[in-house]
Protein backbone atom coordinates (compact mmCIF):
# COMPACT_ATOMS: atom_id res chain seq x y z
CA UNK A 1 0.00 0.00 0.00
CA UNK A 2 2.78 2.35 1.00
CA UNK A 3 4.67 1.38 -2.12
CA UNK A 4 1.79 2.36 -4.36
CA UNK A 5 1.36 5.66 -2.57
CA UNK A 6 5.04 6.49 -2.90
CA UNK A 7 4.95 5.64 -6.56
CA UNK A 8 1.96 7.91 -7.04
CA UNK A 9 3.76 10.74 -5.27
CA UNK A 10 6.84 10.31 -7.47
CA UNK A 11 4.70 10.37 -10.60
CA UNK A 12 2.93 13.49 -9.36
CA UNK A 13 6.27 15.18 -8.58
CA UNK A 14 7.55 14.33 -12.04
CA UNK A 15 4.47 15.81 -13.68
CA UNK A 16 4.73 18.98 -11.59
CA UNK A 17 8.45 19.33 -12.44
CA UNK A 18 7.72 18.87 -16.14
CA UNK A 19 5.00 21.46 -16.06
CA UNK A 20 7.29 23.92 -14.28
CA UNK A 21 10.06 23.26 -16.79
CA UNK A 22 7.72 23.88 -19.72
CA UNK A 23 6.49 27.12 -18.12
CA UNK A 24 10.05 28.29 -17.58
CA UNK A 25 10.92 27.59 -21.19
CA UNK A 26 7.85 29.49 -22.41
CA UNK A 27 8.71 32.44 -20.18
CA UNK A 28 12.28 32.44 -21.46
CA UNK A 29 11.11 32.38 -25.08
CA UNK A 30 8.66 35.19 -24.43
CA UNK A 31 11.35 37.23 -22.76
CA UNK A 32 13.68 36.60 -25.68
CA UNK A 33 10.98 37.61 -28.17
CA UNK A 34 10.15 40.75 -26.19
CA UNK A 35 13.83 41.63 -25.93
CA UNK A 36 14.31 41.18 -29.65
CA UNK A 37 11.26 43.30 -30.34
CA UNK A 38 12.48 45.97 -27.97
CA UNK A 39 15.91 45.87 -29.57
CA UNK A 40 14.34 46.11 -32.99
CA UNK A 41 12.18 49.03 -31.89
CA UNK A 42 15.18 50.66 -30.28
CA UNK A 43 17.20 50.24 -33.46
CA UNK A 44 14.41 51.74 -35.52
CA UNK A 45 14.03 54.71 -33.22
CA UNK A 46 17.62 55.97 -33.63
CA UNK A 47 17.19 55.52 -37.33
CA UNK A 48 14.15 57.77 -37.34
CA UNK A 49 15.81 60.23 -35.04
CA UNK A 50 18.79 60.27 -37.35
CA UNK A 51 16.70 61.51 -40.26
CA UNK A 52 15.78 64.80 -38.58
CA UNK A 53 19.35 65.04 -37.33
CA UNK A 54 20.60 64.68 -40.89
CA UNK A 55 18.12 67.31 -42.01
CA UNK A 56 19.29 69.58 -39.21
CA UNK A 57 22.87 69.12 -40.36
CA UNK A 58 21.88 70.08 -43.88
CA UNK A 59 20.17 73.18 -42.52
CA UNK A 60 23.34 74.11 -40.62
CA UNK A 61 25.36 73.75 -43.79
CA UNK A 62 22.90 75.98 -45.58
CA UNK A 63 23.21 78.52 -42.80
CA UNK A 64 26.98 78.47 -43.16
CA UNK A 65 26.67 79.08 -46.88
CA UNK A 66 24.37 82.02 -46.33
CA UNK A 67 26.80 83.52 -43.81
CA UNK A 68 29.67 83.20 -46.22
CA UNK A 69 27.59 84.87 -48.89
CA UNK A 70 26.70 87.66 -46.54
CA UNK A 71 30.36 88.16 -45.67
CA UNK A 72 31.21 88.33 -49.35
CA UNK A 73 28.45 90.88 -49.92
CA UNK A 74 29.77 92.96 -47.03
CA UNK A 75 33.28 92.86 -48.46
CA UNK A 76 32.02 93.96 -51.84
CA UNK A 77 30.22 96.90 -50.34
CA UNK A 78 33.40 97.99 -48.58
CA UNK A 79 35.41 97.73 -51.77
CA UNK A 80 32.87 99.77 -53.72
CA UNK A 81 32.90 102.48 -51.08
CA UNK A 82 36.68 102.57 -50.95
CA UNK A 83 36.95 102.80 -54.72
CA UNK A 84 34.41 105.57 -55.04
CA UNK A 85 36.77 108.21 -53.64
CA UNK A 86 35.77 111.84 -53.21
CA UNK A 87 34.99 114.72 -55.57
CA UNK A 88 32.43 115.22 -58.33
CA UNK A 89 31.23 112.28 -60.44
CA UNK A 90 32.23 112.76 -64.08
CA UNK A 91 29.60 110.26 -65.26
CA UNK A 92 32.09 107.68 -66.63
CA UNK A 93 33.14 106.16 -63.31
CA UNK A 94 35.84 108.75 -62.65
CA UNK A 95 36.06 111.56 -60.13
CA UNK A 96 37.43 115.05 -60.42
CA UNK A 97 38.34 117.60 -57.78
CA UNK A 98 35.62 120.06 -56.87
CA UNK A 99 36.99 123.59 -57.32
CA UNK A 100 35.94 126.61 -55.29
CA UNK A 101 34.10 129.79 -56.14
CA UNK A 102 36.26 132.88 -56.22
CA UNK A 103 36.31 135.35 -53.38
CA UNK A 104 37.77 138.83 -53.68
CA UNK A 105 40.83 137.71 -51.69
CA UNK A 106 41.55 134.95 -54.26
CA UNK A 107 42.05 137.54 -56.98
CA UNK A 108 44.77 139.96 -58.05
CA UNK A 109 42.86 143.14 -58.99
CA UNK A 110 43.77 146.07 -61.21
CA UNK A 111 41.94 148.84 -63.08
CA UNK A 112 42.46 150.83 -66.24
CA UNK A 113 40.74 153.96 -67.52
CA UNK A 114 39.25 153.69 -71.00
CA UNK A 115 37.85 156.44 -73.26
CA UNK A 116 35.36 154.41 -75.32
CA UNK A 117 31.62 154.96 -74.73
CA UNK A 118 32.21 158.31 -73.03
CA UNK A 119 34.84 156.91 -70.69
CA UNK A 120 34.70 154.00 -68.23
CA UNK A 121 36.82 151.97 -65.81
CA UNK A 122 37.98 148.50 -66.86
CA UNK A 123 38.25 146.15 -63.87
CA UNK A 124 40.79 143.36 -64.43
CA UNK A 125 40.75 140.13 -62.38
CA UNK A 126 43.31 137.28 -62.30
CA UNK A 127 43.62 134.40 -59.84
CA UNK A 128 46.47 134.67 -57.38
CA UNK A 129 49.36 132.22 -57.92
CA UNK A 130 48.40 128.63 -57.05
CA UNK A 131 44.66 129.35 -56.96
CA UNK A 132 41.99 127.98 -59.29
CA UNK A 133 38.47 129.32 -58.76
CA UNK A 134 35.27 130.25 -60.57
CA UNK A 135 33.71 133.65 -61.08
CA UNK A 136 29.95 133.04 -60.94
CA UNK A 137 27.64 133.85 -63.83
CA UNK A 138 26.41 137.08 -62.24
CA UNK A 139 27.34 140.73 -62.04
CA UNK A 140 30.41 141.71 -60.07
CA UNK A 141 29.50 143.79 -57.03
CA UNK A 142 30.79 147.31 -57.50
CA UNK A 143 30.03 149.99 -54.90
CA UNK A 144 30.96 153.64 -54.54
CA UNK A 145 31.43 156.02 -51.62
CA UNK A 146 30.63 155.80 -47.95
CA UNK A 147 26.91 155.35 -48.68
CA UNK A 148 27.60 152.14 -50.66
CA UNK A 149 25.95 153.22 -53.91
CA UNK A 150 25.97 150.06 -56.03
CA UNK A 151 26.33 149.76 -59.81
CA UNK A 152 23.36 148.37 -61.73
CA UNK A 153 23.51 146.03 -64.75
CA UNK A 154 24.81 147.36 -68.06
CA UNK A 155 23.65 144.23 -69.94
CA UNK A 156 20.24 142.64 -70.36
CA UNK A 157 21.29 139.04 -69.62
CA UNK A 158 23.61 137.31 -67.19
CA UNK A 159 26.98 136.16 -68.51
CA UNK A 160 28.76 132.80 -68.20
CA UNK A 161 30.80 131.37 -65.35
CA UNK A 162 34.54 131.93 -65.81
CA UNK A 163 37.31 129.70 -64.52
CA UNK A 164 40.26 131.72 -63.28
CA UNK A 165 43.61 129.97 -63.18
CA UNK A 166 47.12 130.83 -64.30
CA UNK A 167 47.09 133.55 -66.96
CA UNK A 168 43.31 133.52 -67.56
CA UNK A 169 41.93 137.03 -67.08
CA UNK A 170 38.39 138.31 -66.57
CA UNK A 171 37.20 141.83 -67.37
CA UNK A 172 34.25 143.97 -66.32
CA UNK A 173 33.50 147.51 -67.46
CA UNK A 174 32.20 150.13 -65.01
CA UNK A 175 30.54 153.38 -66.09
CA UNK A 176 30.37 155.48 -62.90
CA UNK A 177 28.01 158.04 -64.46
CA UNK A 178 25.31 156.81 -66.81
CA UNK A 179 23.27 160.02 -66.77
CA UNK A 180 23.63 163.06 -69.06
CA UNK A 181 22.89 165.58 -66.34
CA UNK A 182 25.25 167.58 -64.18
CA UNK A 183 25.88 166.57 -60.63
CA UNK A 184 27.00 163.44 -58.85
CA UNK A 185 29.52 162.49 -56.18
CA UNK A 186 33.24 163.05 -56.64
CA UNK A 187 35.18 159.92 -55.57
CA UNK A 188 38.62 158.42 -56.11
CA UNK A 189 38.07 154.70 -55.49
CA UNK A 190 35.64 151.86 -56.06
CA UNK A 191 34.89 148.77 -53.99
CA UNK A 192 34.65 145.43 -55.81
CA UNK A 193 33.50 142.00 -54.58
CA UNK A 194 32.42 138.66 -56.00
CA UNK A 195 28.73 138.76 -55.16
CA UNK A 196 26.90 140.61 -52.40
CA UNK A 197 27.94 138.07 -49.74
CA UNK A 198 31.69 138.25 -50.39
CA UNK A 199 33.25 138.80 -46.93
CA UNK A 200 36.44 140.41 -48.31
CA UNK A 201 35.59 143.26 -50.71
CA UNK A 202 38.54 145.07 -52.24
CA UNK A 203 38.99 148.84 -52.53
CA UNK A 204 40.62 149.89 -55.82
CA UNK A 205 42.00 153.37 -56.59
CA UNK A 206 40.64 154.86 -59.83
CA UNK A 207 41.50 158.55 -59.75
CA UNK A 208 38.86 161.23 -59.39
CA UNK A 209 35.48 160.21 -60.85
CA UNK A 210 31.93 161.52 -60.79
CA UNK A 211 29.39 158.93 -59.71
CA UNK A 212 25.72 159.11 -60.71
CA UNK A 213 23.66 155.95 -61.37
CA UNK A 214 26.69 153.75 -62.13
CA UNK A 215 26.44 150.57 -64.21
CA UNK A 216 28.69 147.53 -64.68
CA UNK A 217 28.95 144.73 -67.24
CA UNK A 218 29.14 140.99 -66.63
CA UNK A 219 32.51 139.29 -66.44
CA UNK A 220 34.07 138.63 -69.85
CA UNK A 221 37.27 136.95 -71.03
CA UNK A 222 37.89 139.64 -73.68
CA UNK A 223 38.19 143.33 -72.72
CA UNK A 224 36.40 144.45 -75.87
CA UNK A 225 33.25 142.65 -74.65
CA UNK A 226 33.28 144.57 -71.36
CA UNK A 227 32.38 148.02 -72.69
CA UNK A 228 29.48 149.42 -70.58
CA UNK A 229 27.23 151.06 -73.18
CA UNK A 230 24.42 152.89 -71.41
Amino acid sequence: MFGNRRKALLVSAALVSGAMLMTACQDSDATKDNGAGAAKGSSASPGKAGDPGSSSGSSSAGSGKDTAKGDGGSGKGTDDGAGAGSGADTGNGGREQVEQSCGANDISWSTRSETQAGGYILVIAKAKPGITCYLPAELPTVAFGSDGTQAGPAEQSVGEQIKLSGSTTAYAGVNPKSTNTDGGKELDSIIVAVGDNDPNPESLPVGTITVDKPIVTNWHTAPTDAVPFS
